[in-house]
C-alpha cells in the first residue's frame, strides 16, 4: 500500500466522522438541547475522562470478554472446520445444528444459558453468548477454504504421497487463510456485539459490570452523558477492532494473496 493510499484510506474516514461530529455539536448548540436528552460530542469526550476510573474497569471486563469468546471461536471454529473438511458425513451431519445455533437470535438463547450456567458464574455465561455469536463466520468461511485447495495441487500431493501433516500444512492451511481472515474479521465485532447484548441480559447483578450494564444503570439514572461515553468505547472498541483485523489480514497476505498483493 503507497503512501497516498495509505492517507485516504485513513483521512477520508476521519474526514467524515469529524464533519458529522461538528455537525452533531452544531446541532445541539443551535437548538438549545439539554444534555439529558443529546449531548454534544464535546460532552461525552469530558464524560469519558471525567468518569474514567469507573469506565476503565467497565471496558476492560467488555473487552475481555470479547478477547476469550474470540479466541474460544477461533480455536473451536478452526478444530471443527478441519474435522468437516475431512468427513463430508461429519459435515452433512454437524453442520445444520451450528446453522441453527447461529440463526437462533442471542436475546432469546441467553435467559436458558443463565438458567443453565447459573448466576454465580454470570461472567462464564457472558463469555458463553458471546462465542454463540463469534463462533459459526470462523467454522464456515474456513471449512470453504480447506476445501477450495487447487484440485491440480491436490493430486500433486497424492502424487508424491504426501503426509496428512504435509498436506494440512503445506497446501490446505495456505488455502484456507484467507477465508479463515475474512471470518475472523466478521467474528472479532460479532464478540463485542455477543459481550455487549449478554451484559444486558445479565443486568447489573454482577461483581464487575461491562459497558453495557454501565448504561444499562446510566439510563435507570438519567445520565444521559455517561450513556454516550459508554457507548462512544464500545463503538471505538469496536473500530479499533476492525483495523487491527484489517492489519492482521495484510500482514499475513500482502506477500502472497491476490486480494492483498495490489494494496503493498
Amino acid at each position: 500500500m503507497n503512501e497516498r493510499s495509505l492517507w485516504i484510506r485513513l483521512g477520508a474516514p476521519m474526514l467524515v466522522g469529524a464533519a458529522l461530529l461538528a455537525a452533531w455539536e452544531a446541532w445541539v448548540r443551535c437548538a438549545e438541547l439539554p444534555k439529558y436528552i443529546l449531548p454534544t460530542p464535546s460532552e461525552v469526550v469530558a464524560t469519558i475522562f471525567a468518569q474514567w476510573p469507573a469506565l476503565a474497569p467497565a471496558w476492560l471486563v467488555t473487552l475481555k470478554t470479547m478477547l476469550v469468546a474470540l479466541a474460544a471461536a477461533v480455536v473451536f471454529g478452526v478444530a471443527l472446520a478441519a474435522l468437516f473438511a475431512s468427513s463430508r458425513l461429519v459435515e452433512t451431519s454437524l453442520f445444520p445444528y451450528a446453522v441453527m445455533l447461529q440463526v437462533t437470535p442471542l436475546v432469546a438463547v441467553a435467559p436458558f444459558i443463565v438458567i443453565w450456567i447459573g448466576w454465580e458464574r454470570v461472567w462464564l455465561t457472558q463469555l458463553v453468548c458471546a462465542w454463540i455469536v463469534a463462533f459459526f463466520p470462523i467454522l464456515s468461511n474456513t471449512t470453504m477454504g480447506l476445501r477450495s485447495a487447487d484440485p491440480g495441487l491436490r493430486d500433486l500431493f497424492t502424487l508424491y504421497d504426501a503426509s496428512r501433516w504435509q498436506r494440512l500444512r503445506l497446501l490446505l492451511a495456505p488455502s484456507a487463510l484467507p477465508y479463515f481472515l475474512a471470518g475472523l474479521k466478521v467474528s472479532a465485532n460479532l464478540a463485542l456485539v455477543g459481550a455487549v447484548v449478554a451484559e444486558f441480559v445479565t443486568g447489573t447483578q454482577v461483581d464487575n459490570p461491562g459497558l453495557a450494564s454501565t448504561i444499562f444503570t446510566s439510563q435507570l439514572n438519567s445520565d444521559t452523558p455517561l450513556m454516550f461515553a459508554a457507548l462512544a468505547l464500545i463503538s471505538l472498541t469496536g473500530i479499533i477492532t476492525f483495523f487491527a483485523m484489517e492489519w492482521l489480514s495484510h500482514l499475513l497476505l500482502a506477500r502472497w494473496h491476490e486480494s492483498a498483493v495490489g494494496e503493498r
